[in-house]
């Protein structure tokens, strides 16, 4: 099951790709996907737990997670746009580094000098792959900057989240927040789907499809359920390979093309992600919630 989640994450990269490069404009793809697949995913919440009550005083966190998750598509669907599906991966590899970041901001973790040391080495991967683009750092500079910003905004997601996780299930946390972020999507990006063409090729309606059902709904039940099995530490190995297979994506499906300063960059990224691991050092014992959602830090 993790193997399914993570080869299905790292698909939807080149799936994104394909679908904006054939007749979808960011923002109709944005909303008409995600009212699609929060429709699913609550319905498959309400199935198991009968019920999407929280408490009063979470409305402010949830809410918050609902915009930082808005702000995760508006800047992954249109870094995709602008720069190729295999850099994009390569730069969201830096997600845990921005988890790790953001929890020792709020008090979560304590972080060692040796995570620093991973954090930079990552950052300087990172840096590579934008310098080394085909055409320089100006070729593709909002694509990169806007895929920095996917990978921060997730992590700040994460992290927000994480008080939640205490007393609720990650089903029904997901699924209040879909909402949220849906309602500001369609008041962002709702302009562009009167414009929207919707008589587009079999193979994009089939992409499109997919990007519903596989990384927005089925990988959320088989992510949680795997976890609950196996438990999180191992997930998050498996957690570190989505970039991987979805550079191979790109390379094969698109024909996308990568510099050695960009591979060089990437294995960095690896690098720094690999210390982080064998570095982190939680400030207290985490509730089987908060680590749950510390490994589930990458997924479109």
């Amino acid at each position: 099951m993790l193997l399914a989640t993570v080869v299905l994450w790292a698909l939807n990269f080149t799936v994104t790709k394909y679908v904006l490069t054939h007749g979808f404009r960011p923002l109709a793809y944005s909303v008409v996907r995600y009212g699609a697949a929060t429709l699913l995913f609550c319905l498959i919440t309400f199935a198991r737990e009968r019920s999407f009550r929280v408490g009063g005083r979470h409305g402010l966190l949830l809410g918050a997670a609902a915009v930082l998750l808005w702000l995760n598509q508006l800047g992954y669907v249109y870094s995709i746009k602008f720069t190729t599906a295999s850099t994009v991966a390569l730069i969201i590899g830096t997600t845990p580094i921005f988890v790790a970041v953001f929890a020792h901001a709020v008090g979560l973790e304590q972080l060692s000098r040796a995570f620093w040391i991973a954090g930079v080495i990552s950052f300087v991967g990172a840096a590579l792959i934008a310098v080394g683009e085909r055409g320089g750092l100006s070729a593709n500079v909002k694509g990169d900057a806007l895929a920095v910003v996917t990978a921060a905004t997730w992590a700040a997601y994460s992290v927000a989240i994480t008080p939640l996780m205490r007393d609720y299930s990650p089903y029904r946390i997901s699924a209040i927040v879909l909402v949220g972020c849906w309602l500001l999507l369609a008041a962002a990006g709702g302009y562009q789907v009167p414009g929207q063409r919707f008589d587009l090729g079999w193979l994009t309606w089939v992409a499109f499809g997919y990007a519903v059902l596989g990384p927005l709904v089925i990988t959320n039940v088989l992510w949680f359920t795997s976890i609950d099995r196996v438990g999180p530490s191992r997930a998050s190995l498996f957690a570190n390979l989505q970039p991987f297979f979805a550079v191979v994506f790109a390379l094969i499906l698109l024909h996308e093309h990568m510099t050695r300063i960009q591979i060089a960059g990437g294995f960095l990224i690896a690098a720094g992600i690999v210390l982080e691991r064998r570095t982190h050092m939680p400030a207290s014992p985490p509730a089987s919630g908060v680590e749950r959602e510390r490994v589930g830090t990458v997924t479109k």
